[in-house]
């Protein structure tokens, strides 16, 4: 019989957490039919090698590709699928043992959805702090996702726990390749043109055993606001500087100050934000998070902000965008 759900997890040097998230799913309780499909993007750590080994209870295939980002890979992994659902996953989490159950139930019952789940930190070993900040960012999405206090949007497509039709998938074009940072986003928007509807399940759960340097993690925010421009400039996504416009307000009165002082200007928003960054995870690895919290997100809202700035490339609009004032321009 053909599998219901084509799990699909891109992976790039993260051999042992991609067995991890391997040996996770061979326990799916209740679980429809499914196959796994691994897109190795480029990969030079053993992964070839531990996939060609590795004894699986499930179909399992893998692909191997030249280095082109997680899109891309994820592209690779839904046309070799062959189920009528995919799930995407990331290589470093690890599935409860009812995910795959509960993601099938969720479409059963919502039809044209993508069904998010969350993603839940270990509840053994030591996070680094920056980490540690940004789970709890994602913690409260979840809490007021659950409490009802606003319903998930592209904005909320977070690829490491989230399925959705193949068919759909395909219909809306699949990630933007070029776009290295936010892709998830970009593409959620599609979708949502498209008719896709998103639905979070608080059930569908995995385990996110995140790492990341301070200096990759300190990168990720000028990404999302360098790319947030680009699906105004580049995809005709206007509303991405309302969104800017529309959010800027209700940023605590601190944060603003600070990004009005420093944002679009280069040496002055990397020394601001380097200081807060220091400051935060000195106190981070600590365990002082009542200083660490604003630290960090001074550190990283005013990287976004100096990414968006940067990308406008002009310090009128930027201005005019954080100021409260529409912007009547239309993307070149």
């Amino acid at each position: 019989m053909p599998p219901t759900i084509s799990v699909v997890i891109p992976t790039y040097n993260r051999c042992r957490s991609l067995q991890r998230c391997l040996d996770s799913l061979r326990g799916q309780a209740d679980a429809p039919l499914f196959e796994v499909v691994v897109v190795d993007d480029g990969c030079t750590d053993g992964t070839r090698e531990m996939l060609a080994a590795y004894t699986a209870p499930f179909p399992l295939r893998w692909i191997a590709s030249e280095r082109g980002g997680p899109g891309a890979a994820r592209n690779l992994g839904v046309a070799s699928a062959q189920a009528p659902l995919v799930l995407f996953l990331d290589d470093d989490c690890e599935a409860d043992a009812r995910l795959l159950s509960r993601h099938a139930a969720a479409h059963r019952t919502i039809e044209r959805a993508v069904i998010i789940g969350p993603m839940v930190r270990p509840a053994r070993g030591r996070r680094r702090s920056w980490v540690l900040w940004e789970q709890e960012v994602l913690d409260k999405q979840y809490r007021a996702m659950m409490e009802g206090l606003y319903q998930p949007t592209p904005r909320q497509f977070y690829t490491a726990n989230a399925s959705m039709s193949r068919a759909e998938f395909l219909d809306a074009g699949g990630f933007d390749s070029a776009f290295k940072r936010a892709e998830d986003v970009e593409f959620g928007y599609r979708l949502w043109d498209a008719g896709v509807r998103f639905a979070f399940h608080p059930g569908a759960v995995v385990t996110h055993y995140a790492e990341r340097s301070l200096a990759a993690w300190w990168k990720v925010p000028y990404q999302y606001g360098i790319y947030d421009v680009r699906m105004w400039r580049d995809k005709g996504r206007r509303g991405m500087l309302d969104l800017i416009r529309h959010e800027f307000p209700k940023r605590n009165s601190l944060l603003r100050s600070v990004v009005r002082f420093a944002a679009g200007h280069e040496r002055r928003s990397r020394a601001v934000a380097g200081a807060a960054l220091a400051v935060a995870a000195a106190t981070g690895e600590m365990g002082v998070f009542r200083i660490a919290r604003p630290c960090y997100s001074v550190a990283f809202n005013l990287m976004y902000y100096q990414g968006v700035a940067e990308e406008l490339g002009t310090d009128a609009i930027f201005r005019s965008l954080i100021g409260g004032r529409a912007v009547d321009i239309t993307p070149p």
